[in-house]
């Protein structure tokens, strides 16, 4: 029976190498209802302690919506939207959480020179969202991003030497819900200029929820009763990102597109099943699309839709992105004929991996009394054969 379990723990350290941060995740789920906790983190730090008393930690929320390299005067195009420093050592009676065990094994691990801390994101601020900087940026991309701070100080009010301290950035992330809403589907009908018959559009979509990666199906049936024909069908998903920040601002930026030679001629139908597959491998120069918070040295993808619970304060929103399908059709001579389907693309819930190695736990003890009591057992059957044979010999002798 295997007695330990297996844990990936992130690892940073300062310039000069006197403290050190352990993180046991850095991507954080936000469920609605609430936001997991940032802990398993643990602290470790030398002899530095005396000079500097106090161990914080600081978890900042930040929007950058402009270039790094503009920062200058004194201006910054940044605006922070939350910011938590909490004390890890001397540790706060009324603040101090149970250990868990990652942090019981790091602590035992790391010595008496190892503090953990504990904190909880607000529920009400923005997912990790990175803006795509365009060829010629430089600098730090434009979005919402999360990032932990740990540092040694007499008091908080004290300059912090980059040389002392460590920056390690996380992300919240929103994973797609296990029930997902009714099938998109909407029409509209069209009436012409000197026709008493009209044109009717019906667009669908076999679902609500998509994956990363995997092709949407839009169904289209049109009905054409009026004297118009339909040269062209155009198919598109947009991407609608809502900049919440001193006034709400929304910017779409097509992701998908496909146009089709399909002609609709006067009273007749048309119906035909399209496949539009967004991906950002064919979207990466454009500039200012809405990617995932991104990690260094690590690939990214396009943002997935934002989940809102309450809508109450806009301004610590950040960006909320959102998709539609866009149907269109080009009419001979009296215009265009358009729908929008809404859908939601998300990455699907991570299956939790199987634990190969548990750890004792309070039910191991049951484990090991049901294999003592089944080895017992066998045991027991092992002796009766035993005895029918010496029975059954003694017969056959006598």
């Amino acid at each position: 029976f295997p007695l330990f379990q297996t844990f990936r723990v992130f690892k940073k350290s300062s310039p000069n190498c006197k403290v050190t941060v352990y993180l046991g995740k850095r991507d954080f789920v936000d469920h609605l209802d609430q936001v997991d906790p940032v802990g398993r983190v643990d602290l470790k730090e030398h002899k530095v302690l005396r000079l500097k008393p106090v161990f914080f930690v600081t978890l900042t929320c930040a929007f950058r919506y402009g270039r790094e390299d503009l920062d200058v005067l004194g201006l910054s195009f940044r605006k922070d939207l939350y910011i938590s420093t909490f004390q890890a050592f001397p540790p706060v009676p009324e603040e101090r959480k149970p250990n868990s065990r990652l942090q019981e094994r790091l602590l035992k691990k790391l010595g008496q020179h190892a503090h953990p801390f504990y904190f909880t994101i607000p529920q009400n601020l923005p997912c990790s969202v990175t803006l795509q900087p365009g060829p010629e940026d430089t600098g730090k991309a434009c979005g919402v991003d999360f990032e932990i701070r740990a540092f040694c100080a007499k008091s908080i009010e004290e300059k912090i030497h980059k040389r002392n301290s460590v920056r390690l950035v996380i992300r919240k992330v929103q994973y797609a819900p296990e029930k997902p809403g009714p099938q998109p589907m909407v029409e509209t009908t069209r009436s012409f200029l000197m026709s008493d018959r009209s044109l009717h559009l019906e667009a669908s979509l076999d679902k609500e929820l998509y994956y990363h990666g995997e092709p949407i199906s839009v169904n289209v049936h049109v009905t054409n009763n009026s004297t118009k024909t339909v040269k062209r069908v155009k198919i598109s998903v947009r991407q609608y990102a809502d900049i919440c920040l001193f006034s709400t601002a929304q910017y779409k930026c097509p992701v998908a597109q496909l146009e089709a030679d399909d002609q609709v001629s006067s009273s007749s139908t048309f119906c035909k099943v399209y496949t539009l597959t967004p991906t950002l491998d064919k979207n990466r120069e454009k500039r200012g699309l809405a990617l995932d918070g991104k990690l260094k040295h690590e690939d990214t993808n396009l943002a997935s839709s934002t989940i809102v619970k309450d809508v109450t304060n806009k301004e610590v929103l950040g960006i909320l992105v959102s998709y539609r399908v866009k149907v269109k059709l080009v009419v001979s001579r009296g215009g265009d004929v358009s729908v929008e389907l809404p859908f939601v693309l998300m990455h699907p819930k991570p299956a939790e991996p199987p634990v190969s190695r548990p750890h004792i736990s309070q039910d191991d003890d049951f484990v090991f009394e049901d294999f003592a009591r089944l080895r017992l057992k066998g045991l027991g059957k092992m002796k009766k054969k035993k005895n029918r044979r010496e029975n059954t010999n003694d017969l056959e002798k006598n």
